[in-house]
């Protein structure tokens, strides 16, 4: 389950985002920098807030979580700025890696992971190093976090892209650390980044009107809730079925009319890929043309609302995941397995792929294929699972 992690300065926005049915409160102060931390009173007094607001709701309990602060790679001064979250009775500390060498961070830390959840905080805007991750399970950390330091320099998909982000929370659960998307998220966001099954979502500056620094609103809250469906993890943990992780965060509509249709394309997307049955096409990338139609069962009524909309992001991420998976021995097997991909969003009824080969020497060659969801399913599910099944 994709868990959605609010970030509040404070008691009152955390009634607020509690309200919009967020599932973990953070605590940060976001006019100080990206990790800016609260001081500790603040903090408790947060803790308490969202107990007494879990009783009085009958609910089963909030996860609170806060920052350490935009601090150096000094252990003395993170140790202390940790334990002091510890103590005024947080469930998860999140702390930044910045530049600077972690390991002597990481081994004063690691006393500290049997008192509470410990999360790293990387940056993709500052070229992380992923070979930390297993350093990090090693320290007794329990997830890790992809974030942006800048925060105006673009949201976390303007410096990673899909595959890199699948690639990093793939990861992570391999080697049992929870993994977290956040960084200037915003809405159209968030169904390309629920096919990646992150354990959680950060957000901020979407819950707020105006600047990052502005109040989290109640409306807002709940725009960004609906899109997060709370919905089990498929087929049990570790395994991410793409046919279900496709449809979070939209409303089925099943009762679909096809001469009321909508039409959602791709066109003419290029991209390298591994492709073909000789040698010389396994040894390098070929361009190959990629354009996708999808017909959508139109909504029953007017909406304005990213839950009811199929976004073509979803394709385009879509394929460039596929693609980055390794070879492919043939355009049908690849227009099979982008077909299945798509067809699993409840809004859809038919996709129609198409696959070209652009540098064979004779002239552009390629497959067209038409699949509906029972078709698509019984064509390629085997190829999906395949893929999706691989992520641990």
């Amino acid at each position: 389950m994709t868990r959605m992690l609010t970030s509040v300065t404070g008691p009152e926005e955390a009634e607020v985002a509690l309200a919009g049915g967020a599932d973990i409160i953070d605590l940060k102060d976001p006019s100080i920098g990206a990790l800016g931390a609260v001081s500790p009173d603040v903090v408790r007094h947060t803790v308490d807030a969202v107990a007494r607001w879990d009783a009085a709701h009958n609910h089963s309990g909030h996860k609170v979580s806060a920052v350490t602060g935009d601090l150096p790679m000094d252990p003395a001064l993170i140790v202390q700025a940790a334990e002091a979250m510890v103590e005024a009775g947080v469930h998860y500390v999140k702390i930044g890696f910045f530049e600077g060498d972690p390991q002597k961070v990481l081994d004063a830390l690691a006393p500290l992971s049997g008192r509470v959840r410990l999360v790293a905080v990387l940056f993709a805007d500052r070229k992380p190093d992923l070979a930390i991750l297993p350093t990090l399970k090693g320290a007794g950390f329990y997830g890790a976090m992809l974030d942006t330091a800048d925060k105006g320099a673009g949201g976390l998909l303007s410096h990673m892209k899909a595959p890199a982000l699948l690639d990093f929370t793939r990861a992570c659960r391999r080697i049992g650390l929870e993994p977290g998307l956040a960084g200037s998220l915003e809405e159209p966001d968030v169904p390309r980044l629920l096919l990646l099954a992150p354990a959680f979502l950060g957000f901020r500056r979407a819950l707020t009107e105006g600047a990052r620094a502005g109040a989290v609103t109640l409306e807002r809250v709940r725009t960004v809730r609906a899109l997060i469906p709370r919905v089990a993890e498929p087929n049990g943990a570790g395994v991410v079925d793409y046919r279900v992780l496709a449809t979070r965060g939209y409303t089925p509509d099943p009762q679909g009319d096809m001469s009321l249709a909508d039409r959602i394309f791709v066109r003419d997307l290029v991209l390298p890929v591994r492709i073909g049955t000789y040698e010389r096409e396994r040894e390098k990338p070929q361009k190959v043309r990629f354009t996708v139609e999808v017909l959508v069962a139109h909504p029953r009524y007017q909406t304005d609302d990213m839950q009811n909309v199929f976004s073509y992001d979803v394709i385009t991420d879509g394929i460039a995941m596929l693609v980055e998976h390794g070879h492919v021995g043939l355009v049908e097997t690849l227009a099979e397995r982008i077909a299945a991909f798509v067809i699993v969003h409840p809004r859809v009824m038919k996709a129609t792929v198409t696959v070209e080969k652009l540098e064979v020497g004779t002239g552009i060659v390629g497959v067209t294929i038409e699949r509906t969801r029972e078709t698509a399913y019984s064509a390629a599910a085997d190829a999906l699972f395949a893929y999706g099944g691989a992520a641990g």
